[in-house]
């Protein structure tokens, strides 16, 4: 079992969501990640669209957030990273921050 993953994501929040200053209602938040990722599936290259659409700082570096090990990021969010294969992207994660896309990246 793999100690450590290197992985990208799109963040988008909602009002309410931990953290958010956005201002999308929880639906439109939805409805848009769901519009990225059926981008993604047409081939879309998912740094471009981390740094286009992901309201995480982490978007300016086309959503990388590096390395990082178990218990380091809630607990949702963590079970799909660590499930991925290299290269994979996620179907639709919700956590307390809103909705990602996660892709491993290693």
């Amino acid at each position: 079992m793999s100690e450590k993953v290197r992985a990208s994501h799109i963040l988008l929040m909602y009002q309410g969501s931990e953290r958010s200053t956005a201002s999308r209602s929880k639906q439109a938040a939805l409805e848009g990640i769901q519009k990225i990722k059926a981008e993604l599936d047409a081939g879309g290259d998912f740094a471009a669209l981390a740094r286009q659409h992901s309201d995480c700082p982490s978007g300016a570096q086309g959503g990388d957030l590096g390395a990082f090990g178990r218990g380091q990021m809630v607990a949702a969010f963590e079970q799909t990273a660590f499930a991925l294969e290299p290269g994979q992207v996620s179907g639709v994660i919700e956590t307390p921050f809103g909705y990602h896309l996660i892709k491993r990246t290693d």
